[in-house]
């Protein structure tokens, strides 16, 4: 079997760098759901040296202060399960306490219909986030 993330880039690609990129994925109800991607197939983060981990940790926090200044959720998620795909990446997700699921994760049944009005809001930033983060990751 291929792996998916290896045979493409898993979402819509906002950046990529030498070692891992970023994605927006499609998530319905989450507009600001990123994924923080290694390249290389490896499957755990201690498959990365010492200073491929603290790259890839930048990356993720690059991508958490984006969120956090551009849409002030309540709260960042950030995982790395690889359960169902066993490639590294780090999901960093902007939560609000009107989202479908919160404070459940995104991952769990929704507890309220998601409200149109507030992802529409979300979704008019995330160009100005998404140029934001590709500049600071151009630093990184």
């Amino acid at each position: 079997m291929i792996c998916p993330l290896c045979a493409e880039d898993g979402g819509m690609l906002v950046w990529r760098g030498e070692r891992l990129r970023v994605i927006r994925a499609n998530e319905v109800g989450f507009p600001a759901f990123y994924r923080v991607v290694w390249n290389a197939h490896v499957a755990e983060f201690s498959d990365l040296s010492a200073s491929e981990r603290a790259h890839c940790m930048d990356v993720v926090v690059a991508v958490e202060q984006a969120l956090r200044e551009h849409l002030s959720p309540t709260k960042v998620n950030i995982a790395a399960l690889g359960n169902m795909v066993p490639h590294l990446h780090w999901h960093v997700i902007a939560r609000f306490e009107w989202d479908s699921h919160f404070p459940s994760p995104v991952w769990a049944a929704a507890q309220r219909p998601s409200p149109v009005a507030q992802e529409d809001a979300v979704w008019s930033r995330l160009p100005a986030l998404e140029a934001a983060l590709r500049d600071r990751l151009a630093r990184c």
